[in-house]
């Protein structure tokens, strides 16, 4: 039974973030795509893979009946991971993407960007 409510609960957050990346793409990068220098992929995809590890972990710990609270001092250090990625993200994203159309005039990305923010500050 909450085997199935958790897929649920998956499946309807999946579908909320996939929905909520569609609505935020990047007018800039068009078709959703981004030129990323090597050194700025590879930190990305360093931070992200660490992420994966800090959340295969948490289902280790779940699968082998860690304690609670243990398990939730786990999940908060990969939520502030996830955020420290988004913040590196977001920086990376203002310096180029926002910062050209700005230049170039296009003041929409402003307000993309602050819808951007309320998302992210929910």
């Amino acid at each position: 039974m909450h085997e199935e409510i958790n897929q649920e609960m998956k499946n309807e957050q999946d579908m909320k973030i996939s929905e909520e990346a569609e609505e935020m793409a990047c007018p800039h990068c068009s078709s959703r795509h981004k030129a990323r220098s090597d050194e700025e992929q590879k930190a990305l995809l360093t931070r992200l893979r660490k992420i994966e590890g800090q959340i295969r972990g948490i289902e280790k710990m779940v699968e082998t009946d860690a304690y609670c609270p243990d398990i939730l001092i786990q999940v908060s250090a990969a939520t502030s991971a996830l955020n420290s990625f988004n913040k590196v993200l977001l920086s990376c994203h203002i310096h180029s993407c926002v910062a050209e159309d700005i230049r170039a005039g296009k003041d929409e990305t402003i307000d993309e960007l602050c819808k951007v923010l309320q998302k992210l500050m929910k």
